[in-house]
């Protein structure tokens, strides 16, 4: 089993981790969609990786609907939108919890209910959740409860789908070298007074392995989650952190 030919679509592929996802999908052989709110990032990624773009808010039913409706059937499903954001829980505001909660965890919700609903076949649902979605970190609370949400979800649809020719994973990645992680760090100079490049070092000192993770290792990850030998692999929430526990 090769995903050459098989169509995919990537959620969040104009920027980041998504449209490193979309550049080995391509080069593997596979038909690319990559969906998400903002038309010129996104037409940007599939100009240069040869993928087709789609706009679509993965907040919103009826954009999700459509958004499948506008791909077409898709046999490899990723699940990629995310935001993130840091605040004291204290000073966090039912606003920026509803918010994060409907692009991290909603968003997975409907994107692979819709999904799922159009695999009549072989199929591959991926979400990429984070190491948070297994741990605790300080002041992202509401990001660390989407992702564990995204965890749960995925290992309760994994049962459900076991009988057939489906998988449904999640991939943690620690701090990815991405445009997020700009943002983070950013962040947290502009709250603590640190320069960026301690800023940069506190977040990849996260991981044993005194590193962030690379966008092209979570690609890695989810192509072998696509190819043969990765059938009984169901349910699983794989760390990509360096050994960090």
């Amino acid at each position: 089993m090769t995903v050459a030919g098989k169509r995919v679509l990537i959620t969040g592929g104009g920027s980041g981790l998504g449209a490193d996802l979309a550049r080995g999908f391509v080069a593997a052989g596979a038909e690319v969609v990559i969906a998400g709110r903002r038309q010129a990032p996104l037409q940007e990624v599939a100009a240069r990786v040869g993928a087709r773009a789609v706009v679509a808010d993965v907040t919103d039913e009826a954009s999700v609907a459509a958004m499948f409706a506008a791909a077409g059937r898709c046999d490899i499903v990723i699940a990629n939108a995310g935001a993130a954001e840091s605040a004291p829980f204290g000073k966090t505001t039912l606003a920026q919890w509803n918010a994060l909660l409907a692009v991290n965890l909603t968003g997975v919700f409907l994107t692979f209910r819709d999904g799922l609903a159009q695999m009549s076949g072989w199929g591959r649902l991926i979400a990429v959740a984070s190491t948070a979605g297994l741990k605790g970190y300080a002041y992202v609370a509401p990001y660390a409860a989407a992702k564990h949400g995204v965890v749960g979800l995925t290992r309760s649809l994994a049962q459900e789908v076991a009988k057939r020719p489906v998988t449904v994973n999640a991939l943690c990645p620690g701090f990815l070298d991405t445009e997020m992680t700009d943002r983070s760090i950013a962040t947290i100079s502009a709250k603590t007074g640190m320069d960026a490049a301690a800023a940069r070092a506190a977040l990849a000192g996260q991981s044993p392995q005194n590193r962030l993770i690379q966008p092209a290792e979570v690609t890695a990850a989810a192509l072998f989650l696509c190819g043969a030998g990765a059938e009984g692999i169901n349910g699983q929430a794989i760390a990509i952190a360096g050994g960090e526990p």
